[in-house]
């Protein structure tokens, strides 16, 4: 092959705020394309005449309620001579919609989980893959077939030209064939999910795979060849007109050409993600990638960027940062790495990468036959043999550790400086007291420093510096949150009734629920803590006081007909005692507390939240969780709740809505009642994640994770996946740390010891999409516990 042969840029398109997740041509305008995203939209392209041989955004598409993952074109007709564009979103829809309108013009509901594939045929036909593990035969805006049969969620599906054949690629590994909505044949052989399919004519077609293999099929069954390049996930393929040459994107940074059976060439990205492809009409290639742009790549020298630009995609592409755990790189040993004059030695093949030392820097570079020369395609960072310094300056002196403690949210932090030499326990009394702070955390600050410090007290030494988990040296900046405002207010007397304001979380890191310490957690330290998790976790802390002093002065400013009389507000104040109290106390809840507490909770809605708290408490208690969640009132507690938690509600009340949802897992009754309402409760909670407030986030993760912990001995793998994906869907928009931890908790709570939920949590992309928290060490037990996740997940 000549060199004129090669592929390079042509241009780069900045068009979307989030992931490109799917591309497709467009026949109208000539040379067009459309693009979607997470960002929610989708857009059209065509080409301008400006001197750089770029595109412009013609038409911009939005109707989805959240991110958009998949994108096809069905045939122009009589009714629509352009033709239509149809896009998959999270939100389980499909939205078709032509170039006259950004709304859609229809939308297509019937999917239980996030369309992730879409395919079009003749005569208006259109195909869909959805995580809900089944395909859907569309056609005059209705579903004329559900196709199942697949385990896992279903990734890939194309209508082959043939009339009525159709395939599905799915996580469970398999590829199926179906005629007229049954299935006709399975292929097996990919190793991991089957993330992708091409048609190449009416009897062959590509497949590839998180096995890092492509597969060329005969529809008869037989696999003829494959392919191997690349070195992670494969999630696209695009066939070039002479139906024989192809290109694939894939999670290890790269777009390959394949031409005559071979990997011809290799152009590495600067994103981690290179998400999908597609060959326009004119042979040149666009990508969509993790970091929002859209790549133009061309063999034609007059479509060719100049030369600067050309320079400016390599600069941009040498600045990377590659992580050895994400980037294939394989255990890195800086002492025998070559330094740069081993770039001096040509490369074997297009492609290969090629580790050298540079000072105390990593390099990696890729052979590009095309320049016949090394180009740097980033630097390799947090490598196993990079160290973090081994002291910190705090007032003039070195500590081997120096954590900082927020006591309030908003308020001055604190440093705890420690060295292993001195003792916790006195260390901890001497903060205390500098701080003036409430001498009863002892226990805790003193265990928190043990814990934090993995065990480097005085006497007997483990390694220093090591993670018990990874093996690299921990950061040696620490935080302890201390969210103690309630604990305040009952020491203090100083703070207001707010709903929420205490966010139960834990302090200090043993059990990172609970705050709970026991020497048998000290040692556990160098094993998995945090999952799987199966006893509930609720939401403990209250000061009665204040609630039922609230109580009562909405109650005084109440209308006429909503008022409470004196003996019901001395009956929830009754009740409120007595299940904040040690169960076996003689004094228990009766069944009229029980009945006045429900009938209080249909209070006007701006007013009802300390009834919800009062009520939160109460479904702890074994009496009331068995009278509240039986089978006769469960279900109108469970629909009342569900109607605090609208998306339009109040804060406080969903908030509190989701909290008394958590608190009924502590009871048989509770549990039996939310795993049978499993399906409304999580998709209605699942909507909350939008909301911006950070307690009803805490919240909605703590319910997914007591629903892991209750699935996670059962072998359901739907309501498992309906697990993966409200986590899934809730860490596109959660912030919050502590919310963060939980749901990647529950994560890990709902794939332990299930290949089949693995399956389904890689075919899901939680692999990439929880990556970013595997070096958080603020607070630590989120970048351990997402470790934990990923080495599940491998």
């Amino acid at each position: 092959m000549s060199q004129q042969e090669r592929t390079g840029g042509r241009c780069s398109i900045p068009g979307h705020e989030m992931d490109v997740r799917g591309l497709t041509a467009f026949g109208f305008p000539e040379g067009a394309f459309v693009s979607v995203s997470r960002d929610r939209t989708g857009r059209v392209w065509v080409p301008n005449s400006s001197p750089d041989n770029g595109f412009t955004e013609m038409h911009c598409m939005s109707g989805h309620s959240n991110f958009v993952s998949c994108v096809c074109i069905i045939a122009p007709s009589e009714t629509y001579p352009r033709g239509l564009i149809a896009t998959g979103g999270n939100d389980n829809n499909i939205c078709v919609f032509s170039l006259d309108q950004p709304q859609p013009l229809f939308t297509l509901k019937g999917h239980k989980n996030t369309v992730c594939a879409l395919s079009s045929g003749k005569f208006g036909t259109l195909l869909s893959g959805s995580w809900d593990t089944t395909a859907k035969v569309w056609l005059n805006e209705k579903c004329m077939m559900t196709l199942q049969g697949h385990s896992a969620a279903v990734w890939a599906v194309v209508i082959l030209p043939e009339q009525g054949l159709m395939l599905s690629g799915s996580a469970d590994k398999t590829i199926k064939l179906w005629k007229a909505g049954r299935c006709e044949k399975t292929f097996t052989g990919h190793e991991d999910c089957v993330r992708g399919l091409a048609v190449i004519s009416n009897t062959e077609f590509f497949s590839c795979s998180n096995d890092t293999s492509i597969r060329r099929w005969l529809v008869t069954g037989e696999c003829v060849q494959v392919y191997y390049s690349h070195t992670n996930y494969i999630y696209s393929l695009a066939v070039f007109p002479n139906c024989q040459d192809f290109v694939s994107t894939g999670e290890d940074r790269t777009l390959r050409i394949w031409k005559k059976g071979e990997c011809f060439q290799t152009i590495c990205l600067p994103a981690q993600s290179v998400w999908c492809c597609c060959i326009l009409p004119n042979g040149d290639i666009a990508v969509g990638a993790s970091d929002g742009i859209i790549r133009i790549f061309t063999e034609a020298e007059d479509r060719m960027a100049s030369a600067e630009d050309l320079q400016a995609f390599e600069d941009e592409l040498s600045k990377a940062t590659i992580d050895p755990k994400t980037g294939d790189l394989g255990d890195i040993k800086f002492e025998d790495l070559p330094g740069r004059e081993h770039l001096n030695e040509p490369g074997n093949r297009d492609g290969q990468t090629r580790l050298i030392k540079d000072g105390q820097k990593v390099e990696a570079y890729h052979w590009s036959v095309n320049d016949g020369r090394w180009v740097k395609i980033g630097d390799v960072v947090g490598g196993s043999n990079q160290q973090t310094s081994k002291s910190v300056m705090y007032e003039g002196k070195e500590y081997d550790y120096v954590f900082t403690i927020d006591v309030n949210e908003g308020g001055p932090s604190m440093k705890l400086p420690y060295n292993v030499s001195d003792d916790p326990w006195l260390t901890a009394h001497n903060f205390l007291q500098k701080n003036d702070l409430n001498p009863m955390f002892l226990d805790q600050v003193a265990n928190f420093i043990i814990n934090n410090t993995k065990g480097h007290v005085v006497g007997p030494a483990q390694p220093a510096g090591g993670d018990p988990f990874t093996g690299e040296a921990r950061d040696i900046y620490h935080s302890l949150i201390f969210y103690l405002r309630i604990l305040d207010c009952i020491f203090n007397g100083g703070a207001r009734y707010i709903p929420g304001s205490s966010d139960d979380r834990p302090g200090f890191g043993a059990d990172p629920f609970t705050g709970a310490y026991s020497s048998a957690a000290i040692r556990q330290t160098a094993t998995n803590i945090y999952f799987p998790k199966t006893d509930g976790v609720t939401f403990e802390q209250a000061n009665t006081t204040q609630i039922i002093a609230k109580l009562k002065e909405l109650n005084g400013g109440a209308p006429q007909e909503h008022k409470l009389s004196e003996e019901i507000l001395e009956n929830l104040e009754k009740l409120l005692a007595s299940v904040c109290g040690p169960v076996s106390s003689e004094l228990s809840p009766n069944i009229q507390q029980i009945n006045l507490l429900w009938k209080a909770s249909h209070w006007p809605e701006d007013i009802v939240f300390p009834v919800l708290d009062i009520m939160r408490l109460a479904v702890r208690h074994p009496q009331v969780n068995e009278s509240l969640c039986g089978e006769a009132e469960g279900v109108q507690l469970c629909n009342h709740l569900l109607s605090l938690m609208r998306p339009e509600g109040r804060p406080a009340n969903q908030m509190l809505a989701l909290r008394t949802l958590c608190n009924c897992f502590s009871g048989r009754h509770g549990r039996t009642l939310l795993m049978a309402q499993r399906e409304v409760v999580l998709s209605r909670a699942a909507d909350l994640a939008t909301v911006c407030n950070k307690n009803i986030h805490i919240a909605l993760a703590t319910l997914v994770l007591n629903y892991a912990g209750c699935l996670h001995s059962q072998p359901d793998l739907e309501a498992k996946a309906q697990c993966l994906s409200v986590a899934s869907r809730a860490l596109e928009t959660v912030q919050d740390k502590e919310a963060v931890f939980r749901l990647l908790v529950a994560l890990g709570t709902t794939v332990a010891s299930d290949q089949t939920a693995k399956d389904l949590a890689r075919s899901l992309g939680v692999n990439s999409q929880i990556s970013k928290y595997s070096s958080v060490s603020d607070p630590s037990k989120v970048g351990d516990c997402c470790q934990l996740v990923l080495k599940e997940l491998q």
